[in-house]
């Protein structure tokens, strides 16, 4: 299958071309920089320079290919993620560009689109397991995220044959965010901020990589892609410290969550993500079941690459 790929060089952008070419599939990466471009051709893929919010320079893009798959996003880091328009890019990139990708692939009779999406809209479950169907919340900085979802609804109205993969928190070797939490920890603070008994969703980004891979087999639907057993925010931290060599793991007064502003606290609700609809509809599987042995603790992060 002929796969053109957005986000190519970011966080899980990168594991995924790879993934799809050990499947066999002939992939065509968007590359902004010749850096990355050669990184892509390195990878085994074909490097292309297009702007993702040019709706007609997307169309003979994406010409001659079997599948899209937009992963594009651009994430702020944790330092700018409270700043007013730090997620304008972000919103745009799932909102106009997962537009102009749909337009693009139904002028090419392309039938089969993955979008990147997020479980962070989940409201709080508690101890309760979410599923796909549980209440979610698409407002704020999650907004873009909604749209895109919408987008694919309408693109599989008409006939497509488009998947949503929400992802849980990504973390990996090239992620700009795991090596600010591995500072954290080396200090002595957990990371995971919110209620130490609540529940986080974490997902390695070479896992979320072969989800992409295996979505494009997956029947038409909306997935979260999380690992098997999400832990607490106390045992993630505690995970990590592990990992990273600390003592200790203290967390965040609680007076202190709760002078944290309103998109801060989205970001500390309880989500126990089950996976179980994906794992039935493909051939998925996560193979980074154990936080503390697959958290890494070097290389090098970019901040505000892709990546939720």
């Amino acid at each position: 299958m002929k796969v053109f790929v957005t986000g190519a060089t970011g966080v899980v952008g990168r594991p995924a071309v790879r993934a799809l070419i050990a499947a066999g599939h002939d992939v065509t990466a968007v590359a902004r920089t010749p850096e990355k471009a050669a990184a892509v051709e390195r990878a085994g893929a074909r490097p292309v320079t297009v702007d993702l919010f040019d709706a007609d320079a997307l169309v003979p893009a994406t010409a001659g290919h079997d599948a899209v798959v937009h992963l594009a996003t651009h994430i702020p880091p944790l330092s700018r993620a409270a700043r007013a328009g730090a997620w304008a890019v972000n919103d745009r990139l799932r909102t106009e560009t997962s537009a102009h990708l749909i337009a693009a692939a139904r002028a090419h009779g392309i039938d089969r689109y993955v979008q990147e999406s997020i479980t962070y809209p989940y409201l709080d479950g508690g101890a309760d397991w979410l599923d796909e169907d549980s209440p979610i919340e698409h407002d704020g900085a999650f907004v873009g995220a909604g749209n895109a979802e919408a987008n694919v609804v309408r693109f599989n109205e008409a006939g497509g044959r488009g998947v949503v993969l929400r992802f849980a928190q990504f973390y990996g070797p090239t992620s700009g965010h795991t090596r600010t939490y591995s500072r954290l920890a080396r200090l002595g603070l957990n990371p995971f901020t919110g209620d130490p008994d609540g529940y986080v969703a974490l997902i390695h980004a070479d896992d979320a990589a072969s989800a992409v891979a295996a979505a494009l087999e997956a029947p038409a639907r909306t997935y979260n892609v999380a690992a098997d057993d999400p832990p607490t925010r106390r045992a993630a931290g505690e995970a990590v410290a592990r990992a990273v060599g600390a003592r200790r793991s203290r967390q965040v007064p609680e007076w202190a969550r709760r002078s944290l502003l309103r998109s801060a606290s989205a970001l500390m609700r309880s989500q126990r993500v089950s996976n179980a609809r994906f794992r039935a509809a493909s051939t998925w599987t996560p193979r980074h079941v154990d936080l503390a042995s697959s958290w890494p603790t070097g290389g090098e992060g970019d901040e505000g690459e892709a990546g939720p």
